[in-house]
Order: C-alpha cells, then sequence, then structure tokens
C-alpha cells in the first residue's frame, strides 16, 4: 500500500482539532430545540438555551414547569456538507496510487496506462471540491427569579472545511504516462503536487448569564440580561500534497493560532398583548470586535493568511405563544463572515412548536440564507429545513432535531431538566 496516503491528512487534522480546540467555532451555538426550530430562540428560549439565545429571556414568563431551574447537560449538534462525495474521492485516489505504482513496478503497460488515465480524471474531478463539518456542544444551568435570573454556560461549535486543489504538473506527468512516455518511477514512488488543503476555525466561550424583568405602568414586562464571558479564538490552517503527506511527521503546532479575551452578549425581551401572548427579542453577541489571523507556514503550496473574525451580531425576532404552540420568527441583522471554504450567512428563519400537555414536543422550523455569496465558491449555504421531538418523562428532558438542505444534513441530540 502507498506509504502516505491522503486519508490520513484529514483524520489527523480532525484528532487535532477535537483536542485543542474544545470543540468550538465562531458559529454561535444553539440549543436541541433552537436546531429543531430553523436556528430560532431569541423571543422563546427557556431559561437554560436563554444563556446562549438571549439572557433576557431567564426573566421571562415561563411554563410553571420551566420557571425555577433548568438545565441542560449536554447538548449536542452536527452537520456535515458533501455535495461532491469528496471523502469518498479521497479513497478512490488513493488507490488508484497504489495500483499506478503497483501496475508500473510490474512492468505492466497496459494496467500502468488505464491507472494514469483514471488518476488523472480523478484529480481534476477532485479539484476545488469541499467537504464541511460542525460540531457544537453546551451544557448550561439556569436559575430564574423574581428579582435576578442568573446562568452558568460554557459551549461552542467547530467549523472545519476542507478542499483539493489539481496541480498542472500532476496532469503532464500523469499524461506522458497514460501515452507511454514515462514507464518507470524514480524509487518507484508516485510523487505528486496536488494537494490538500484543511481551514478550521475555533472560538470556544464560557461565562455568567444575569437577567431581570421589568413590570411596566401597561401591565407589560420588560426584561433586559446580559452575559459577561471569556472567549478563546483558534485557527487552524494545514495544506500538503498528496505525496508529501506523513502522519508521523504532521505538527498541528506550526498549522494553528489562538487568542483569547473577555467580551460580552446583551439581550432584551418585551412581553405584551392581553394575555402577554406576544413576545418580542433582541439579542446582541460579542459587543467587542476580535480577530485572529491563521498561521501560512506553506506559502509554498499556497497558503495565505486568513483573518478569523467576531464581530458584534444583532439578531431580532417575534413570537406568539400559548399552553400549546409557538411560532417565532427572526433574523440577523448583521452578516457573519466566513472563515473557510464556505459562504457568509445572514439568516431569516421561522420556527413552531406544538406542545402535548408538556410530555412531548413536535417542532419545526426553515430558515434562509439573506447575505450574498456570489463571488464564493465554496460550500453553499442556502435554505435550511428543520424538524425535531421533544420528550419529557419523570422530569428528565430528551430532545432530538434534524436539519437538511441541498448541501448539508444534521442531527441534535439533548438531556436535560426544568421545573
Amino acid at each position: 500500500m502507498h506509504q502516505y496516503r491522503l486519508s490520513r491528512l484529514f483524520i489527523a487534522v480532525g484528532l487535532s482539532l477535537a483536542t485543542s480546540s474544545a470543540l468550538a467555532s465562531p458559529q454561535s451555538f444553539m440549543s436541541s430545540r433552537s436546531f429543531a426550530m430553523g436556528g430560532t430562540g431569541v423571543a422563546i428560549a427557556h431559561p437554560a438555551s436563554a444563556t446562549s439565545a438571549n439572557p433576557a429571556m431567564m426573566a421571562a414568563d415561563q411554563h410553571d414547569w420551566a420557571d425555577d431551574f433548568g438545565l441542560t447537560l449536554p447538548s449536542v449538534n452536527v452537520r456535515v456538507a458533501d455535495e461532491e462525495e469528496t471523502i469518498d474521492q479521497i479513497d478512490d485516489i488513493q488507490d488508484s496510487i497504489d495500483g499506478l505504482e503497483s501496475a508500473i513496478s510490474f512492468n505492466n503497460s497496459t494496467e500502468t496506462k488505464k491507472q494514469a488515465g483514471q488518476l488523472r480524471e480523478q484529480l481534476a474531478g477532485f479539484d476545488r471540491d469541499t467537504v464541511r463539518g460542525n460540531l457544537g456542544l453546551g451544557f448550561a444551568v439556569a436559575v430564574p427569579g423574581k428579582t435576578i435570573s442568573m446562568g452558568v454556560f460554557t459551549n461552542g461549535n467547530l467549523t472545519a472545511t476542507a478542499r483539493g486543489e489539481y496541480d498542472e504538473s500532476d496532469d503532464a506527468i500523469l499524461a506522458d504516462i497514460e501515452d507511454g512516455t514515462v514507464t518507470s518511477l524514480p524509487g518507484g514512488t508516485l510523487t505528486l503536487n496536488s494537494r490538500g488543503k484543511v481551514l478550521a476555525s475555533a472560538v470556544i466561550e464560557a461565562g455568567i448569564s444575569f437577567a431581570h424583568a421589568l413590570e411596566l405602568s401597561n401591565g407589560e414586562s420588560l426584561q433586559l440580561g446580559f452575559s459577561p464571558k471569556y472567549v478563546k479564538l483558534q485557527t487552524f490552517q494545514y495544506t500538503e500534497t498528496v505525496s508529501g503527506f506523513d502522519d508521523n511527521d504532521f505538527d498541528s503546532d506550526e498549522s494553528q493560532t489562538e487568542k483569547s479575551g473577555f467580551n460580552l452578549d446583551i439581550g432584551a425581551a418585551y412581553a405584551f398583548g392581553d394575555e402577554k401572548q406576544w413576545n418580542a427579542g433582541i439579542l446582541v453577541k460579542n459587543l467587542i470586535p476580535m480577530k485572529l489571523d491563521s498561521a501560512a507556514s506553506r506559502a509554498d503550496l499556497g497558503e495565505e493568511v486568513r483573518t478569523l473574525k467576531l464581530n458584534p451580531m444583532a439578531t431580532v425576532g417575534i413570537a406568539h405563544k400559548s399552553d400549546y404552540h409557538v411560532v417565532t420568527a427572526e433574523v440577523d441583522l448583521t452578516k457573519k463572515e466566513a472563515f473557510g471554504f464556505e459562504d457568509d450567512t445572514q439568516w431569516l428563519a421561522l420556527g413552531a412548536e406544538f406542545d402535548a400537555f408538556r410530555y412531548a414536543q413536535l417542532r419545526a422550523g426553515v430558515r434562509y440564507n439573506l447575505a450574498s455569496n456570489n463571488d464564493n465558491d465554496g460550500i453553499a449555504e442556502e435554505t435550511q429545513f428543520t424538524a425535531g421531538l421533544g420528550v419529557n418523562l419523570l422530569g428528565v428532558r430528551f430532545d432530538l432535531g434534524a436539519l437538511f438542505s441541498d448541501a448539508d444534513i444534521g442531527a441534535s441530540l439533548e438531556l436535560g431538566t426544568a421545573f
């Protein structure tokens, strides 16, 4: 078998990110309930999820079974986008490299030409194909109170993108082998300059949330909340040729950068209507702009310094609720800039939940990306559809969610309790 397998590149990078970045990313974390309702939450969050969705909602009116204590332990969500089956292509390419080297070593000219042509076609098809993965993890505790509501949280998301780049020099070498001009390889090993690129960004945050409710003169109520937090940013950029990667020599320290500091989220919620059945919310995350440049240790292979930006993000939402349903809509007022091979995002989202006497909930949602990405050639972020189910048994809450679009599939799982 070939000594340098391209799949090892992605495996090693994945392990490095999982162990060094604490499973975090610049994408905002969302609970499983939010995940299943199109990513909404600013105007509908329950106390435990309010620490990330909108801290003001900790002090908002909730069901009587969720207004004293909330615990999320843990909440996990994952998304994968692989439009061109990139991972399968990697395996096929490595098999073809092995087959070509074997045919040359046995002086099988017919098989050599066949394998060279196949590999040439595979590498050309692999050019600029991209795969992306997102992984989120969160924990939270919230204690609503009549005067002050408090919560503690830590959460985040890991986002990693990888793509292939076909080098023109490889096309010339493989063409010579295919037409019989080249019949042997130095050392019996095929050296190719086509490469794999991995870009990943990470943010882990941990903080405390506070909220307070104000009763207004007209009988309606206004909730205010804020979350001081500690934030750690990380970037990871790794590029290596198909035949040059050796997992024994892999050193993640040369490929990553990191930075940390304090930041702040603030939010407000306003309950109105004859029975306070309407709720409006606004959240501004990351009031203090932060940025971090990536490492570019392989400029010889086309690596460029990229900047991870954590800018203030504002989202507004409105919801109508009763004992048996929630319907909500929200929109991002600011655009989130992509770091890897993916689109910028600015979501317009709709979500709904139907409650069966607290014991079971059915959820659905849809969200549409308002950001313009005409010049982006990475993974497309377009319309996404979501659905989910919640079950409450003996005080234990179990939530499942699913997401799908033309590019993405995803799922979420959450355990917790509320009373």
